[in-house]
């Protein structure tokens, strides 16, 4: 077995102010060749996220989206294949997962509701079922 090795604080200090501005990461999407459709589109993975955690940032994704002007986003909620529910009987198969939750949380919610002017299965090169499309207003 070997012994780890100590990093230096300078290291640490290093690391730390990278992380808040990663100077040699690209982001593909920002990109020149964007379509007409991805300017309009805000696109965020849900991935991880529990239902509560997940209904709080569809709010803050919608009101800022609404701000910035943008017309519809893309939500990545995965299909549930992976969800615990089916092991406890008192747990709804369906409204315990994103892909069903996220869209009765905008429907029951007037401040957020106000916002969206419909809400949709992704087409299937967009993600299918993991993933829903919402139009803002």
């Amino acid at each position: 077995m070997t012994e780890k090795k100590k990093i230096s604080q300078k290291d640490l200090d290093d690391w730390k102010d990278y992380i808040k501005n990663p100077r040699d990461i690209v982001d593909k999407d920002l990109g020149k060749n964007r379509t007409k459709a991805n300017r309009n589109r805000f696109k965020f993975d849900l991935h991880g996220y529990t239902l509560i955690d997940a209904n709080e940032k569809v709010k803050e994704l919608i009101l800022f989206c609404k701000k910035e002007e943008y017309k519809e986003i893309l939500l990545i909620t995965g299909k549930g294949i992976h969800s615990n529910s089916s092991h406890d009987v008192y747990v709804s198969n369906d409204l315990s997962k994103l892909r069903f939750s996220v869209p009765e949380y905008i429907k029951s919610n007037p401040e957020v509701s106000s916002y969206v002017a419909s809400i949709a299965t992704a087409k299937k090169f967009e993600g299918g079922d993991g993933a829903i499309i919402i139009k803002l207003k």
